[in-house]
């Protein structure tokens, strides 16, 4: 792997979902204002812009993460490439200055550009698994998940869900389009809101040399995209005039899809798994499809603009967990989605639902407040003001395909097949202990689970190992996260304290104590824009011919790369009450790893590939677990 492809990996895996997420959602970390009048966005203006640390903090701080990881020779010779870098009148004082210059032409953030196109649109690997996330709706109560229906048929207890799923939907759009989803805080500090913008109405487009994000807000589209069988409709839930129409009208509407996929004798393309692929190759079928006929270029329109997706899958995945998340993680095959779309909801014929998101446009405290929001109103869904307005008429939309096109989609399916084969995902649902507990004996939950994943992971291997925790930025405007580098002297002075056999409960518990207290600090001070990651890959934009690069002797030297390929990656969706959810590894040899940390419990998915041989989620599943249950026995 080379030195560009390897920087472009790790900095984009470092953005990853649904790994790159904040630490909690914004119901629970953040408090909305009670005044009723507060506008969304009334505190954006106050909000302050993104700091550019100094290159002495961000040198020690990087160094300081690059001692656990490196040999005692291997850390002199990074030293060293790291002080010559930052020296006063080096090259390190010339790209500052020039991150400097740039952060006064940005709109909101020096960083927002850069980590668009780095962490995200330059990216060229199938987004499916690399990019996109997912989470599982909690399943209703008021379902019986034994009476599966059979295979091929959309159920009445589907369509509604999906009908009031869409009807709050459509609610908290409102809310934002109206201003009045009430601004949030942390603690008394105003957050930046402009993520709520990026959801309704956002996709992704493939094209060369780099992908185009697109976003819009007020979000004034009237129709949601609705995939069966792969085949896809634009679905009016709105009047012409955005009126607001009642859950049952939307019900209706899908009804209306569920007759026309029966009863038609015309078989669209499965277009959709065209999204699933590499990104150039999607990107070169897309403008083959724009010039074959304006129908394609209007059917493309048509999905792009819509407020989000709907998939009614026409079956039911497995009752097991373990099994189930797969059919929102990827659909088995890669059918009956759009991965392109911000937000696809899917729908089994059982009731059971979840989403599929496309990271670019916002990171997991956004559409988890939304996903909040939807799952809380499952039976309260109607809009406050309904109108008599007859919907428009579904419309299917349809595709003039080549046999080069046509080829492309099949090709597509193979390797599609290939990439899902070799995910190995799997959940946990502890039910042990949770929040309740950890804070009864003064741990920092999200820290405690940090500590537990660097504890399993030298079980497991016998080593440490680069590890990525994001932490939100969104104290600044249009900021977004920074890395938490879990990995630290403290982790590792604990781990080893632990598994010794000399050291009793107090030292156990002492240690614990420190690496908790070190990560705490990192979490404040990346959430505070004082973090390594974003500031180097800024620097390192920076650079402007290849004599620079060859004497950027921090990015040259192998340390750089080495830091930031995180086998661990992690991130906390916190409390996973209503809703858990995953992502794929984010480097070949790594795991991909989501918690949400519940008053009594804890859930987890874990992700690796199987073609590496060193990975197993499974049994890293047991060693978690282990982990959990060791730590909690010597705070008791």
């Amino acid at each position: 792997m080379s030195l560009a492809s390897s920087f472009l990996r790790c900095s984009r895996g470092a953005s990853r979902i649904l790994s790159r997420q904040p630490t909690a959602f914004a119901s629970r970390l953040y408090s909305s204002a009670q005044d009723s009048s507060a506008k969304t966005f009334q505190n954006q203006a106050a909000i302050p812009r993104l700091p550019i640390p100094s290159l002495a903090e961000t040198a020690a701080r990087y160094k300081r993460s690059l001692l656990p990881i490196l040999s005692e020779v291997d850390y002199t010779r990074a030293e060293k490439a790291v002080d010559e870098f930052v020296k006063p009148g080096g090259l390190g004082d010339t790209l500052q200055t020039r991150l400097k210059e740039m952060d006064r032409t940005e709109k909101n953030s020096w960083l927002e550009t850069i980590w668009l196109n780095k962490g995200y649109l330059e990216w060229r690997e199938p987004s499916m698994i690399n990019v996109n996330w997912w989470a599982q709706f909690k399943d209703s109560p008021t379902f019986n998940l034994e009476q599966t229906p059979a295979r091929g048929v959309i159920s009445d207890v589907q369509l509604q869900r999906a009908a009031n799923y869409t009807s709050s939907l459509l609610n908290f759009n409102d809310k934002v389009n109206q201003q009045t989803l009430p601004p949030e805080y942390q603690r008394t500090t105003p957050l930046c809101m402009n993520q709520y913008k990026n959801q309704f109405g956002a996709y992704r487009v493939a094209e060369l040399p780099r992908d185009r994000i697109v976003t819009t807000w007020p979000t004034t589209a009237t129709h949601v995209a609705v995939i069966m069988r792969d085949q896809i409709f634009k679905v009016p839930v709105m009047g012409p005039n955005g009126e607001r129409v009642s859950t049952k009208a939307i019900e209706q509407q899908l009804r209306h899809v569920v007759d026309a996929v029966n009863t038609t004798q015309e078989r669209q393309p499965a277009v959709g798994v065209l999204t699933s692929e590499n990104r150039d190759t999607w990107a070169k079928a897309r403008q083959t499809l724009l010039g074959l006929s304006p129908l394609n270029h209007a059917s493309l329109a048509t999905i792009d603009s819509a407020l989000f997706v709907i998939c009614l899958d026409d079956y039911s995945s497995d009752r097991d967990i373990d099994v189930s998340h797969h059919n929102i993680f990827h659909a088995f095959n890669a059918h009956n989605r759009w991965f392109d779309k911000s937000m696809q909801f899917i729908f089994e014929n059982n009731g059971r639902a979840g989403i599929n998101g496309e990271h670019t446009p916002a990171d997991a405290v956004i559409p988890g407040r939304i996903l909040d929001d939807v799952y809380q109103a499952e039976k309260k869904a109607e809009p406050i003001n309904v109108s008599n307005v007859a919907l428009p008429q579904i419309e299917a939309l349809k595709f003039v395909v080549n046999d080069e096109v046509q080829h492309a989609i099949q090709q597509a399916e193979v390797n599609a097949k290939k990439m899902i084969d070799n995910v190995d995902s799997v959940l946990i649902h502890f039910n042990e202990f949770g929040s309740n507990f950890l804070k009864s004996v003064k741990c920092s939950p999200d820290a405690f689970v940090q500590m537990a994943l660097q504890l399993a992971y030298y079980r497991h291997y016998g080593t440490w190992t680069p590890t990525y925790e994001s932490a939100s930025t969104r104290l600044f405007l249009g900021g977004r996260t920074e890395t938490v580098r879990s990995c630290s002297v403290e982790s590792v002075a604990f781990v080893k304290g632990f598994e010794s056999k000399t050291s009793d409960k107090i030292e156990k518990q002492r240690l614990l104590a420190n690496a908790i207290k070190a990560h705490t600090e990192y979490m404040i001070a990346a959430s505070n824009g004082k973090g390594v990651d974003r500031h180097l890959l800024g620097l390192r934009s920076m650079l402007q011919s290849p004599e620079e690069q060859q004497r950027a002797t921090l990015f040259q030297d192998p340390s750089y790369i080495q830091s930031m390929y995180f086998r661990l990656s992690s991130s906390n969706m916190s409390p996973g009450d209503n809703f858990w959810g995953g992502f794929g590894p984010v480097v070949p040899e790594g795991y991909g790893i989501n918690y949400a940390i519940g008053k009594e419990n804890i859930k987890f998915s874990i992700s690796s590939l199987r073609s590496c041989k060193e990975t197993d989620s499974r049994e890293f599943r047991e060693t978690i677990l282990g982990s959990l249950r060791d730590i909690k026995s010597s705070l008791a």
